[in-house]
């Protein structure tokens, strides 16, 4: 890892790459592990001695009890949540005392906000995104309406209960009159004031102090480049930058800060909700990589939309983000499949796309181009160097490699920690 700058990983398909395994690993040299966009729709699943950490809203580097987890200002923030997960955590042997912090600036989610999450898909219809329900975007919707409320907004009592009064009252008004207990929310809301009061930093400040001081810092990204919203399959997509520019203004980061930018891809491709997705197999591979790879959701437990890996995606993400290297994870889920198939390309009416469609119309109707690769048929999961791994293996990892133009510095080979393969450059 790069000294005096920040490290970030990324996620390069649609989420659930397994970017909490690699963040781990990485943490485990960290000072910090910071995140800076979304809130706790996000799950990452760790597992270590064998016992399994789920986390969703906390930065996943606390399992290195030397590391400090960063709340940035581009998370939105659902109080209730981050105690209860940090409870969930402690019952685990995980103790988190003074090691988690909380930007100031941070935007709040509160259970109104996961009501009109459910109101609005119900609103949609058939059109419905497929949302976690979490009060995500109706969060950042208040937050760009710049009727949000911030952590800081709590130490400032009036404000905060003007604030959110106006602002229940304004989502009465347009989605009617949903049950929710205004006075017992805000009696909650002052004890939770006071728990979370020892957390909250100007993480901005935080963070460039302790880059000055020779920290290593890690930030580790929720969702993925798909999901993002401006690049993403809008509007099947989350609500917030889930690229390398969030991490600049979710955490107050000059780019010039940045150094590793590692994407995760998994080795194949999942999606959760609705949306168009080329490469899905509606069909027994499908059905394998699901069962296989145990493809449901931390956070929500749904089944993951499951296909051949799609280079179109990934060549894409990294002209995004600039990946200086890449994490190929889940590589043992294909173990016992005779051939393997990568999609190469689109095209359209005849005609090969030079990259990825923002018109999801377009997308719905691309051909996609495969190549077949042969299958290697014997378990993987054992494997801790690269050439140890079956020919066959080490070939297909090779071409993905040729194909995106980035170095495969890891290789996942099972769920633990120590089921990883490293390739340095």
């Amino acid at each position: 890892m790069t000294t005096n700058t920040v490290d970030v990983v990324l996620g390069t398909q649609w989420g659930d790459e397994g970017k909490g395994k690699l963040s781990d690993l990485l943490a485990q040299q960290s000072d910090i592990c910071a995140r800076c966009q979304g809130g706790n729709n996000a799950g990452h699943t760790i597992v270590v001695d064998g016992k399994k950490y789920g986390f969703h809203l906390l930065p996943s580097g606390l399992i290195n009890p030397k590391c400090i987890g960063l709340i940035g200002n581009g998370v939105v923030v659902h109080v209730p949540s981050l105690f209860k997960e940090l409870a969930e955590l402690e019952t685990k042997g995980l103790k988190c005392d003074g090691r988690l912090l909380v930007s100031d600036r941070a935007h709040l989610v509160f259970d109104f906000h996961q009501i009109v999450d459910g109101l609005k898909e119900i609103e949609l219809g058939g059109g419905s995104i497929g949302t976690t329900k979490r009060g995500i975007g109706p969060a950042y919707s208040s937050k760009a309406s710049r009727s949000g409320i911030r952590v800081h907004h709590l130490y400032n009592w009036p404000e905060f209960e003007a604030r959110f009064r106006s602002i229940v009252n304004n989502r009465h008004k347009r989605y009617g009159s949903f049950e929710y207990e205004v006075e017992a929310e805000l009696e909650r809301y002052k004890e939770l004031a006071i728990r979370l009061r020892p957390m909250v930093v100007d993480s901005a400040v935080y963070l460039h102090e302790a880059l000055r001081a020779g920290k290593r810092v890690l930030v580790e990204g929720a969702n993925a480049l798909m999901l993002d919203l401006d690049f993403g399959t809008y509007p099947f997509v989350t609500s917030s930058n889930c690229g390398v520019g969030g991490v600049c203004t979710g955490l107050g980061l000059p780019p010039r800060q940045i150094g590793n930018i590692i994407g995760v891809v998994k080795a194949y491709t999942t999606r959760v909700g609705a949306g168009p997705f080329p490469s899905e197999q509606l069909n027994a591979v499908g059905e394998h990589l699901q069962e296989v790879g145990r493809e449901y959701g931390v956070t929500t437990g749904r089944r993951r939309r499951c296909g051949w890996l799609d280079m179109v995606v990934v060549r894409y993400s990294t002209m995004i983000n600039g990946y200086t290297s890449i994490n190929l994870t889940k590589l043992d889920v294909l173990d016992q499949l005779e051939e393997i198939k990568i999609a190469v390309a689109y095209h359209l009416n005849g005609t090969r796309l030079a990259s990825f469609p923002a018109d999801l119309h377009e997308l719905e109707k691309v051909e996609v181009e495969y190549e077949t690769l042969p299958g290697w048929k014997q378990d993987i999961s054992a494997c801790r160097t690269f050439e140890s791994l079956p020919e066959n293996a080490r070939r297909y990892v090779l071409r993905i490699e040729q194909l995106l133009g980035v170095h495969i510095e890891w290789v996942g080979v099972g769920a633990s920690r120590d089921a990883m393969i490293h390739r340095p450059q």
